[in-house]
């Protein structure tokens, strides 16, 4: 059985048991983290699609930890101006591993 779930804007393929790193959560290491924006589950019965999501359906992790992604680097320039500009970026993560997938 496997859910797809939206969290910080993007969907995840979740299964009890899994690690994923999603975009950064509120919460302490160790805590409770509930996704309620489940948009599809398959189960032995068969696919079942919310619209747009499915009624009383969650998934209930726990926060393994907070982190940073690689830096990306941006580089932009405006062409014959002289004009030229460089900068990093590291994106917040958080690593949860999913416990529980309830379905309405």
């Amino acid at each position: 059985m496997y859910v797809i779930a939206e969290t910080g804007g993007k969907q995840y393929r979740l299964q009890e048991g899994d690690t994923v790193r999603v975009e950064r959560l509120v919460g302490d290491e160790g805590s409770e983290v509930v996704i309620d924006s489940v948009l599809a589950a398959r189960t032995d019965e068969g696919l079942q699609v919310g619209k747009p999501t499915i009624e009383g359906a969650r998934v209930v992790g726990t926060i393994l930890k907070h982190g940073r992604g690689p830096k990306i680097r941006v580089f932009t320039f405006k062409r014959r101006k002289g004009y030229s500009k460089r900068i990093g970026h590291r994106q917040g993560y958080t690593e949860i591993r999913i416990d529980r997938i309830a379905l309405g």
